[in-house]
Order: structure tokens, then sequence, then C-alpha cells
């Protein structure tokens, strides 16, 4: 039911985008999409191109007087380094960036390449989920996203979502515990020091989500797999697992799966969320637990084995402007990500040409819910 395609390079004019799907009657918060923006900016480890942008969303069409009025929705990004032009061709790719194979691909420069697969575009993203997340909010949908690893360092500890909430507020890598916090940040100055990049994993999380989103019909409609999909789709993400993920391996089948109970006020419900919110690509009422596994950034001063694609010969790679870490950012990122997935998956399930027609269908849906 929801689309959206992006266009633009990382040092070109623009990055915008163009939603489709959003019902009329939405009203936008520019301000809330800002904040959104500039979440993203942040986070220990980050390059000097967040100093050098101050990312603001301009809406190009699709909204009036405030509202969505169910056409496309255009949005918009002015990029303040504007150089594109003026850049120098590159002529040794980056192991592990998109540089050799996108330019063997398509017959093209290095440089043609890094500008679109720059993780520059996930500005734009940001944007995009940020109107979905207005449109959950109006069935008091939420999403949340913090950082569970750094390097070597990592959270140990179970949180809730309210949880998540408040203490992840004023970290310097979007992590709940300022002793976890002390530790990542430690592996970010390490990797610094060494003229090297650090990766990590962050989590996702959503509530308020009825039973039945996505379907087990078809392998294209389990909402899991659109997850996955998409968050693998982020620059640098390596792994995405739901619930216990990897764990599963090494757990008995008693203890793997979240044993079902009904009461009169919680309808059928689980005590336990190993499954991460999704069984058979649907939900099943749990919050979404979703991680995904950042790779270091593949751009790092202390430059790696390359080969000329001129002269063929053994040479280092070339270097351009990049982060240590990405992953706080990633966390911010991929909190957009998700909620676009559901949202997608809400209108696919309650689709409506404006917010009253869809609301109506969502609430005869939880009524006929209470009465199974």
């Amino acid at each position: 039911m929801l689309q959206f395609l992006t266009c633009g390079e990382s040092h070109g004019k623009y990055l915008s985008a163009i939603l489709e799907g959003i019902p009329s009657g939405l009203e936008m918060d520019l301000d809330f999409i800002n904040h959104e923006l500039s979440k993203r900016q942040k986070g220990y480890g980050r390059g000097g191109r967040q100093k050098i942008e101050n990312d603001q969303i301009e809406i190009t069409g699709g909204v009036y007087k405030g509202k969505t009025t169910g056409a496309p929705i255009g949005l918009m990004i002015e990029n303040n380094d504007v150089k594109i032009n003026e850049l120098p061709q590159l002529f040794r790719p980056r192991p592990g960036h998109a540089d050799l194979a996108g330019a063997l691909k398509y017959n093209e420069g290095i440089r043609e390449i890094l500008e679109r697969a720059s993780a520059r575009e996930t500005a734009i993203r940001v944007a995009v989920g940020a109107v979905t997340k207005l449109f959950l909010h109006q069935f008091k949908i939420e999403t949340v996203g913090h950082v569970v690893q750094i390097g070597k360092a990592k959270l140990e500890e179970e949180v809730t979502f309210d949880q998540i909430l408040k203490k992840r507020e004023g970290s310097e890598v979007n992590c709940i515990s300022r002793e976890a916090e002390k530790h990542m940040v430690a592996e970010i100055q390490k990797a610094m020091k060494n003229k090297d990049t650090v990766g990590g994993k962050y989590e996702i999380r959503a509530r308020g989500i009825s039973i039945g989103l996505g379907s087990h019909v078809h392998y294209k409609r389990k909402l899991d797999g659109r997850i996955a999909q998409a968050l693998m789709s982020m620059q640098s993400v390596k792994a995405v697992e739901f619930g216990l993920g990897s764990l599963e391996a090494e757990t008995h089948g008693s203890e793997a799966h979240d044993e079902i109970f009904y009461d009169s006020k919680h309808g059928y419900y689980h005590k336990t969320n190993r499954a991460g919110g999704v069984t058979g690509g649907m939900t099943n009422g749990a919050e979404i637990l979703v991680r995904a596994t950042m790779k270091p950034i593949s751009t790092l001063r202390r430059e790696l084995n390359s080969v000329n694609m001129k002269t063929k010969k053994e040479e280092k790679a070339d270097f351009e402007r990049s982060d240590v870490c990405a992953v706080p950012a990633g966390s911010v990122i991929g909190e957009a990500i998700v909620a676009f997935e559901i949202a997608d998956a809400f209108l696919e399930k309650f689709a409506g040409d404006s917010m009253p027609e869809t609301k109506r269908n969502y609430e005869g849906y939880l009524h006929q819910l209470a009465k199974s």
C-alpha cells in the first residue's frame, strides 16, 4: 500500500523522496520530522559532514494547509555541501564499499557510484519514516530504537519500552545505560586512535500493534521478512534477528516459544516475547523486537589494500571523509525503516482513502478481535 522512491547524491543539490499511499487528512508536523532528522546527525564517532549539514525538510506536494490530501507526498532536503562536480574521480576502490562492483556493473567511475551508495541517502529515508510515524501515532503505535553494542562493549541488561524512551535521552551513543555508554565510547576512541572504524548492533521495538498485520499466505507478505529486507537495505547492515534471534540455535523448544494465555481484559496474549512479536509472518500482539548488526564503516584512514582500476597495480584504497562509528545514527534510521514497514502492513489491512475511513476499518477489526 505504501511505497517511496528516493533521489539524490551525497554531494548533490538535494535529497528527495516521493511517498505514495498515505491517506488524506493526516496532519503534518514539520517540527517532529526535523527533530527526527537532527537525531540522525548526532552520535559520538560521527564525521565532519554533520557539522556542515543542517537537515531540514521541505514538503513539495501532497499537503494542503498542513494536512495530507491523499496524493503522493513530495519531500526534499537541501544539501549545504554541494560540490559533486568539483570532486575528483577515484580509481582505487575501497574494500567493503560499493565502489568496485558498482563501477564494473554500471561501466562508470567510482565517483558516480559512491555518491549514490553513500549513507547520506538515509537522511531522506528518516524523513519518510517520520511521516509514517505521524500516521502510526494516530493509532497509538510507537517505535523506539537504541544501541545495544559497539565493538566489544555490550548492553547486558533487559529493558522495557518505557525505559528505552526515558533513559536513552542525553546519551552520546543512544544507549540507555551510562555504564555501557562509557565502554562504547572507549571502543570508538580506540578505533579513532588506530585510524580504524567500529561497528555494532541496535535494537528497534514497536508497541501498540494488534494481532494480524502481515500474512502467512505468501512469502512477500510476511512482516518479519519485509522488515528484515528493509533493514538489510540500509548501508552497513549485515545481519537482522527477531526476538531470541541467533540464540534459537542453542535453545530447546520448551524455552524458545511463547506460551498462549487468555483473559477477558487482554484477550489472547503471551507472557514472554521470544518470537519478537511476529509468528508465521504475522504480528502476534506482543511488541515487535528486532535487532540489526552494522559492520564497521568501509572508509578508514588506515587504508586497506586495493587495485588501481586504471593501471591494475596494487595500491592503497582511496579515502573519503567518513564516520568512525555510525551505529547511534543507525538506530535512528532503523527506527524509521521499521515504522515504514509497519505502516505499510497496517494500510494493507485497514486501507482507506482518508484517515476517518482507515480508523473506522481499524476499529471494526478490533471489535472483531474482542469477540473472538
